[in-house]
């Protein structure tokens, strides 16, 4: 199984960016999906998950109205479109692909290598 991030980068306040994470080795549309990222220091946090179909999602509450997940399932390709952006959500974002939307870590199985998101004041 391999999910291959991508589509992190540099982006003032204010800013959008779409991270897109491909999967491939698996079923995919029988897993769920879910983003999380890590800042330096910090524990990895749960960002989104969406069920395999994409007829369920979760978002965590910082980022609830501002960010959307996504997939494609005949691309085997989830999405996280981030709007809004501020200086808090720089880190690095990972996709993961699991039995369920969980939000938290221990529900995946497979993880991407993550991209790196910064976001200027």
């Amino acid at each position: 199984v391999q999910l291959q991030a991508s589509g992190g980068g540099l982006v003032q306040a204010g800013g959008s960016l779409r991270l897109s994470c491909a999967a491939s080795g698996l079923t995919f549309r029988r897993y769920a999906m879910g983003w999380f990222r890590q800042a330096p220091g910090l524990e990895r946090e749960f960002v989104a998950a969406i069920s395999g179909s994409g007829g369920s999602t979760r978002y965590a509450d910082s980022v609830k109205g501002r960010f959307t997940i996504s997939r494609d399932n005949a691309k085997n390709t989830v999405y996280l479109q981030m709007n809004s952006l501020k200086p808090e959500d720089t880190a690095v974002y990972y996709c993961a692909a699991g039995s369920s939307y969980y939000d938290r870590p221990s529900g995946y199985n497979y993880w991407g290598q993550g991209t790196l998101v910064t976001v200027s004041s």
